[in-house]
């Protein structure tokens, strides 16, 4: 029996809305008017989420919406908007960015072709933990960064393994399955690395069924048909995020003045205190981290 090594990524699909009917329910309706507008049958919906393994310990990483003002607890590093910045100030029209560890995903056991290793390299698996806090946070659902969808889980995800330096282009979701987002997390991944002379610009628009070769789509439009349909649907989208334990969280400003974050990856062992400041934070890929 192999040992589990001491620093790797692994990266897990999960349905979408496991364990929670209407997620599930408003996903099914979002891509049934994306296959209709693409001309297309329909796929199964798929989230992703990392769990990364280094000497101190294992983190989660997830977008995920927020379920309570517990977010210290969490890992959480950022929190974004959902649908529309005016509506931030309402927990469920934020979501966060954890960084959690010895997290837990909740519906794991639902996870299929899961766990796949993406890299054992100690630098690589480092960079990934770095990277977190430096992902962007553009509204939820919309294409704010012109990636040609919409910014969403997967895209976080993409984003993070695109910037590390891990072979993107080698992942694929469950056969018969679809990752929405997640070509925007790869544009935007490789638009930064190009700005320093880094990559190709080139990348998919989005990944489906392994078994079909990818064709690169021709577009006239600067958004893609999926863009389009996410912003028709812009209130069934808001509806994704919701858990359906949404009845259970109540509409007030969560974010404390404090969270707890994890370290930088050298020192992983440690968990401190970090300070926000009032205000617009630090700007990454031109979208600011507001202060709720």
């Amino acid at each position: 029996m192999n040992a589990q090594p001491e620093a790797c990524v692994d990266l897990y699909w999960l349905p979408l809305g496991a364990g929670g009917h209407s997620v599930r329910l408003n996903g099914r309706l979002f891509e049934a008017l994306a296959a209709r507008l693409e001309k297309r049958p329909k796929r199964e919906l798929y989230h992703s989420a990392l769990v990364v393994t280094v000497p101190e310990g294992k983190f989660v990483i997830e977008m995920a919406p927020i379920p309570d003002g517990d977010g210290e607890l969490r890992g959480v590093v950022a929190e974004g908007p959902v649908g529309s910045r005016w509506a931030r100030r309402v927990r469920i029209f934020r979501y966060e960015n954890r960084c959690w560890r010895d997290g837990v995903i909740p519906d794991l056991d639902e996870a299929v072709d899961s766990p796949q290793r993406l890299t054992d390299d100690p630098n690589i698996v480092r960079r990934v933990v770095e990277l977190v806090r430096e992902a962007p946070m553009p509204v939820w659902g919309r294409d704010e960064l012109r990636a040609g969808e919409m910014w969403n889980s997967n895209s976080m995800i993409s984003w993070l393994i695109t910037r590390s330096g891990i072979d993107v282009d080698a992942l694929r979701p469950p056969v018969g399955g679809r990752a929405p987002g997640w070509g925007a997390g790869v544009v935007v991944g490789r638009r930064l690395a190009a700005s320093s002379g880094a990559a190709d610009l080139q990348c998919p628009r989005d990944i489906g069924d392994r078994e079909e070769p990818y064709e690169p789509p021709v577009v006239e439009d600067e958004r893609s048909v999926e863009a389009v349909g996410a912003e028709l649907l812009q209130d069934v989208c808001e509806l994704i995020v919701g858990s359906h334990d949404r009845h259970l969280v109540e509409p007030e400003h969560a974010i404390p003045n404090e969270a707890l974050v994890p370290l930088a990856a050298r020192n992983l062992g440690h968990t401190a205190k970090r300070q926000q400041a009032d205000g617009a934070a630090v700007v990454h890929d031109g979208v600011s981290r507001e202060a709720p």
